[in-house]
């Protein structure tokens, strides 16, 4: 009898320890499908980062593979032509920002000083600011005793030439703009006569025999037309700043004569 409890017991325990072992497989099991599905995500985080990165430059080297293989003479012209047209627009651009002022408090300063009979406070208000609006307030103000009439031609003649200084450089611009697409045709003319001596020289018409200076003449092209395009975003942006700082101009003016005409009411009666 006392044979058959240990038997049985030697089979519980013997059945125990296999439930505990195929527990830790399962448990290992387990821990290594989660550490390859961690390894897996991973990996394809790394894939997805990497890929917009690789593609950057994979453009960027496309790109400068295509500048090389254009002609190299045409397409340097066609570089300094961004390069100057740029640095045109970047000066005219901060020139422009600097220009813009809240012209409604400095015509209420100005205000404010000839109410008060203050003319030389008025003229040290448009003096400490910059810009074309203070500018020509100044100019009418330095004539405010010679009459009305004179003191409206002088703002209206100072603000021609200030409305010529925001125009600056905008000839220079415009001739960037068109001159970088007609490099580009011009390269493409030069490419298709290289094409044409390589048919010549071959003695046969054949794709690739063609294909050398059809591809200059398409890829000067394509980069004289966004040189182009380029330029003309930033020459529209300076054209909107230069109107409406003209329209700031002489709504400023207008403003102006009617604060001086309140001041000799005032004070020359």
């Amino acid at each position: 009898m006392k044979k058959v409890f240990a038997f049985i017991a030697m089979t519980g325990l013997l059945i125990g320890a296999n439930q505990t072992i195929n527990a830790q497989d399962a448990v290992e099991a387990a821990q290594e499908v989660q550490e390859q599905v961690v390894e897996a995500a991973e990996e394809t985080t790394d894939e997805i980062v990497q890929a917009p990165v690789e593609e950057q430059k994979s453009i960027h080297k496309n790109i400068k593979v295509k500048f090389i293989e254009g002609n190299a003479g045409f397409m340097s012209l066609v570089a300094i032509a961004m390069i100057i047209g740029l640095a045109l627009c970047i000066e005219r651009i901060i020139f422009l920002s600097l220009c813009e002022i809240n012209s409604k408090k400095l015509l209420e300063d100005i205000q404010a000083s000839l109410e008060n009979g203050d003319i030389e406070g008025a003229k040290k208000i448009c003096r400490d600011t910059r810009g074309p609006v203070a500018s020509i307030c100044y100019q009418g103000l330095m004539r405010i005793d010679q009459g009305l009439d004179v003191v409206e031609r002088s703002v209206v003649s100072y603000g021609s030439v200030q409305a010529s200084n925001l125009e600056k450089n905008l000839s220079w611009i415009t001739l960037f703009i068109a001159m970088s697409p007609s490099l580009g045709f011009l390269g493409t003319v030069i490419g298709m006569v290289q094409a044409f001596d390589d048919i010549q020289q071959a003695g046969d018409i054949s794709p690739t025999v063609v294909a050398g200076g059809m591809k200059v003449a398409l890829i000067t092209t394509i980069f004289g037309i966004i040189v182009a395009l380029i330029l003309q975003v930033f020459y529209n942006y300076i054209l909107s700043k230069v109107e409406a700082l003209n329209t700031d101009m002489e709504n400023s003016s207008v403003s102006l004569l009617d604060i001086i005409l309140k001041y000799n009411l005032k004070f020359k009666k």
